[in-house]
């Protein structure tokens, strides 16, 4: 029975996809700023960052975060995998070390036999002993689309937390994954992603950006994220603001998923991709065909680590990534004075 099901057809977006737009996510939290901050809260929400960070004491302070989100594949351990994969990366782009976790759980029981259900638990449960850490409980409710996902909890030193508003002018920006999985999630629904692809999308969204806590100890490294549900342009322009900088990025210096490209520039790109263009796209300058723009703001789910560090720790901070396996890491831009925006020539 577990075969016969097709997650996707519960889900109205997958993955990262289904995050709300950032324009409207902007104006829902406006007015939600703490009243009272408690100086042990290193990190809040002011910048939009990966993860709060709660200062213990002078050695230690804990990251927390929870993503979670609807089927972005069909097999049931393949969506586990990917999501709790997707969870934990904003552990590791605060330079934290995760600890362990909590599932978030909601499902439609009278849709979904317990053996899927069971798979999906399972696929978080292998990527979560990959990262060392045990999930210690959780929450589920029976609702009307599948949804899983983790509460992530790790520890990093206080001194060591790599924030996305810390970047300084003349930084060179490092991308840790290729581009283009919203592209191959918007062709796996229509039928279209080939075996190959869907082995590269694999690949990607269920390795772990162990990468973060290596770069927590280099002090060349100013900031730090995950390229998610924004896209790269929006990931990025989080950077900008946080940090009071422009960025530029070169096109052809992206890593990019090569039969998402082919996709893409065949019209292919998901709805997510229009909704952050019209949310952050006054921000962003970008020339040349269409698909490149589909392409910087297409949603990452479990995407890769952007990375703004001195241009003298570059090779340092490729080495770390190439040496966690992640071959397709590549220097793409640079940050500079000016108004928060991204330029991509």
């Amino acid at each position: 029975m577990t075969e016969k099901i097709k997650l996707t057809q519960f889900s109205h977006g997958g993955g990262c996809g289904c995050k709300i737009a950032p324009a409207v996510l902007s104006r829902i939290i406006s007015e939600s700023a703490l009243k009272t901050i408690p100086p042990e809260l290193m990190v809040g929400i002011e910048t939009s960052d990966d993860a709060a960070v709660y200062r213990l004491n002078d050695e230690q302070a804990i990251v927390a975060t929870t993503d979670f989100f609807t089927p972005i594949v069909d097999d049931p351990r393949d969506f586990g995998r990917i999501a709790a994969t997707n969870a934990l990366s904003d552990v590791y782009a605060m330079g934290g070390k995760p600890i362990f976790a909590l599932a978030v759980v909601g499902m439609p029981l009278d849709k979904l036999p317990e053996t899927v259900i069971r798979d999906i638990l399972a696929g978080g449960e292998s990527i979560c002993a990959e990262a060392g850490i045990p999930i210690a409980g959780g929450h589920s409710i029976d609702v009307l689309e599948p949804i899983y996902g983790l509460v992530g909890l790790g520890v990093v030193h206080p001194e060591r937390v790599k924030r996305n508003s810390g970047a300084r002018d003349g930084d060179v920006l490092i991308l840790g994954k290729p581009l283009g999985i919203g592209v191959f999630s918007a062709a796996l629904k229509k039928g279209l992603l080939s075996v190959a692809g869907y082995g590269e999308m694999m690949r990607w969204t269920t390795k772990l950006n162990v990468t973060g806590a290596r770069l927590s100890q280099m002090d060349g490294v100013h900031a730090v994220t995950d390229v998610t549900g924004f896209g790269l342009a929006g990931h990025l322009l989080e950077i900008c603001r946080g940090s009071k900088l422009a960025a530029t990025v070169e096109f052809d210096r992206l890593p990019l998923l090569d039969e998402a490209v082919t996709h893409v520039k065949a019209g292919i790109a998901t709805g997510a991709s229009t909704r952050n263009w019209a949310g952050y796209g006054q921000e962003v300058t970008i020339g040349g065909e269409e698909w490149r723009q589909k392409m910087v703001t297409d949603p990452q789910t479990s995407g890769g680590l952007l990375v703004a560090c001195a241009p003298e720790c570059a090779d340092e901070v490729l080495a770390a990534f190439r040496a966690d396996g992640f071959d397709r890491a590549a220097v793409v831009g640079r940050l500079g004075a000016g108004t928060p925006r991204v330029t991509v020539i």
